[in-house]
């Protein structure tokens, strides 16, 4: 389907276009036939998910592909795991699309609205030090070229490729299909519980590491760290799930209607932040608990936001931190959301941003009517002198000459873009900032 291009938002309203002309396909040769169409008129092409990145990274000039229908189930393997998916299909449909054959995806980030191309091109990860992001369950994927043919990367079809693809900020062409390495479906037992920040930033790696998955918020202006600690269980293991009325108090009534209503409040009266947030680590982060591990991992926020996160060496994380938590402080800012912090393990991947490393993440936010830009800013250079990089689907300022500096492959993905795509018929201002013209 085609149409004239109205105006495209992404869900933090931080990017905007007007596309000269929308399309939707609705398999992957709809998509082949689109990318032909505009390479043929001299127009780029950008495909779209949820619109969960904060970046420009998805802003699309010429022709905005919505793989809103590219979704689905292509194959699934029980005995080896291994499960193809459709480009589009978003998170939270899989668990149920993987439930028949008794998989799950080894891990997953905090939301689950995107899309698995959307996650995987963007660098999205979950935490735990023995897991990397979601980039690093796949095993292969298929693009459309800038010439508009198909284009297999896996273990068998151009293998050196796919360490350089699978985060590929969508500069490469579009993704029509997804393969994933699954595991056996399995429980989380979950702890949530407040504890000393202080005490907590003296073990957090100690803690990280009996933990299968861990992370924790901090909500400035108090001196509490909301811990989530997370053990895998069989899938067979007991389950004990929130009771509804619970979950529906902690997530829809508290942790979206009541801090929605605080967020809109505290533009005009910024004073109340400080009490708001101490009474906020009182009513939440005190639970117990098991589910089916997507139930566990996924919260879901329906209060607007903007993002920033970067990755730091897992050994800067303290000193980082409390540089932070100076600044604020310092500064006398009065900072409405929480500071969140998670670890992923090493990976190989160009252009994850824990390749080579074992990674720490402290993600920054501010309400959506909030302007970001000095809090972000100064933040930014803290965790830049630490070695930082940011998430490429979150805000953050870094060019191509400082993003160079802090990928060892950067000069690789940059020489496979202009092998796939020389004349950047995937292209836009953001890739151009981040990869060089």
């Amino acid at each position: 389907m085609t149409r004239p291009g109205g105006t495209w938002q992404n869900w933090g309203r931080s990017a905007s276009v007007r596309p000269v002309r929308v399309e939707r396909p609705r398999s992957p040769e709809g998509v082949q036939r689109a990318v032909k169409a505009a390479t043929a008129q001299g127009l780029t092409v950008k495909a779209i998910g949820a619109g969960h990145s904060f970046t420009g990274i998805a802003v699309a000039p010429g022709v905005l592909l919505e793989l809103d229908d590219l979704q689905g189930l292509v194959s699934a393997d029980a005995a080896t795991g291994r499960v193809t998916l459709l480009a589009g299909t978003r998170l939270h449909r899989i668990p149920e699309l993987l439930r028949p054959y008794g998989l799950a995806m080894e891990n997953l980030g905090d939301i689950d609205r995107q899309s698995i191309s959307g996650a995987i091109s963007t660098g999205t990860h979950g935490t735990g030090v023995r897991f990397g992001g979601i980039a690093t369950q796949v095993r292969g994927l298929t693009l459309i070229t800038a010439e508009g043919e198909f284009l297999r990367i896996d273990e068998t079809h151009e293998p050196g490729l796919l360490a350089g693809a699978v985060v590929g900020l969508g500069a490469l062409g579009v993704i029509v299909e997804v393969t994933l390495q699954c595991v056996p479906a399995f429980v989380l037992h979950a702890i949530d519980a407040p504890a000393p920040l202080d005490a907590t930033l003296e073990t957090v790696h100690e803690q990280a590491a009996a933990a299968d998955h861990l992370e924790f918020y901090w909500h400035p202006h108090t001196d509490v760290a909301l811990m989530k600690t997370q053990t895998r269980l069989p899938e067979s293991a007991k389950r004990h799930p929130i009771p509804g009325a619970r979950r529906w108090l902690d997530e829809t009534v508290l942790s979206n209607g009541v801090f929605g209503a605080f967020c809109a409040l505290s533009r005009f009266a910024p004073a109340i932040i400080p009490s708001f947030n101490r009474l906020a680590v009182q009513l939440t982060g005190d639970a117990e608990y098991s589910d089916r591990s997507h139930r566990v991992l996924i919260h879901h926020r329906d209060v607007r936001f903007r993002e920033m996160e970067y990755a730091i060496p897992a050994a800067d994380l303290v000193p980082a931190f409390d540089e932070l938590r100076r600044l604020i402080t310092d500064r006398g800012w009065r900072i409405e959301f929480p500071v969140e912090v998670r670890f992923a393990a090493s990976d190989d991947l160009w252009l994850s941003t824990a390749s080579g490393r074992d990674s720490a993440y402290i993600a920054v936010h501010r309400y959506w009517r909030v302007d970001p830009r000095e809090y972000f800013g100064a933040v930014e250079q803290i965790m830049l002198r630490h070695g930082g990089r940011p998430h490429w689907g979150k805000l953050h300022s870094l060019t191509a000459d400082q993003l160079r500096e802090r990928y060892p492959r950067f000069d690789d993905f940059v020489a496979l873009r202009d092998r796939l795509d020389p004349e950047r018929v995937f292209g836009n201002r953001y890739l151009e900032r981040v990869l060089g013209a």
